[in-house]
């Protein structure tokens, strides 16, 4: 299965492996890479990077890498490999930044894994495919992917707004925007291929934004 990678993937799933293995063994690696709202308010700002490539256990690994296993080939065959790495970096960014913004006042709260970025390319692939049908693990019916993405905002919005859990709601929220926004950046034809697509995920995306900045002021 490895070998239907692309190499971009290779390296990105075996960082993931080698930040996250190197985090389980060492706990001040840990704690020094990720992502935590007064550290990076002191000036460490290279979490907003570095935590991207740690994981909690290793099912919050797999998951994450196991939905980017699935995705990463579509979007690198649309993108190429420097536009994909940049979609996947950028994402990843986008969700940190988005993190930071919503949980400022919160200078305890840290948080790890490639979630953001994981979505910034499923995101990706929402739009580059507009005709795609993805399968949940539970649901073994193929379902749209623009029905796939609203309940997947409205999920996130509801995580983001009962903080209930210890998912990084935030961090999905703002690699979908970062996967959406670089994806019209590098392929900007998509606004005419995928105007369905990229209308219901915009106009679910700009209100769910307003709801959170009302909440959040």
């Amino acid at each position: 299965m490895l070998q239907s990678l692309p190499p971009i993937g290779i390296l990105i799933i075996g960082l993931n492996i080698l930040f996250t293995y190197i985090g389980f063994k060492n706990d001040p690696f840990f704690k020094k890479n990720q992502f935590n709202i007064g550290s990076i308010k002191a000036g460490e700002y290279f979490r907003l990077l570095s935590s991207g490539f740690l994981h909690v256990n290793t099912t919050h690994l797999l998951f994450n890498m196991f939905t980017f296993y699935f995705f990463v080939n579509f979007v690198v065959v649309m993108l190429g490999t420097a536009a994909f790495l940049a979609l996947f970096l950028g994402s990843l960014l986008a969700g940190n930044f988005f993190g930071y913004y919503f949980h400022y006042k919160q200078d305890y709260y840290s948080a790890v894994g490639a979630s953001g970025a994981v979505t910034g390319v499923l995101f990706s692939a929402l739009l580059l495919y507009p005709n795609i049908e993805l399968m949940l693990f539970l649901i073994p019916i193929p379902i749209p992917g623009y029905l796939f993405g609203i309940g997947y905002i409205l999920y996130t919005l509801y995580g983001m707004k009962s903080q209930s859990d210890t998912i990084g709601h935030t961090a999905h929220f703002g690699g979908a925007i970062g996967g959406i926004l670089i994806t019209l950046i590098v392929m900007p034809e998509v606004m005419y291929t995928s105007v369905l697509m990229l209308s219901i995920l915009s106009f679910a995306l700009v209100v769910a934004g307003v709801l959170l900045y009302k909440q959040r002021n």
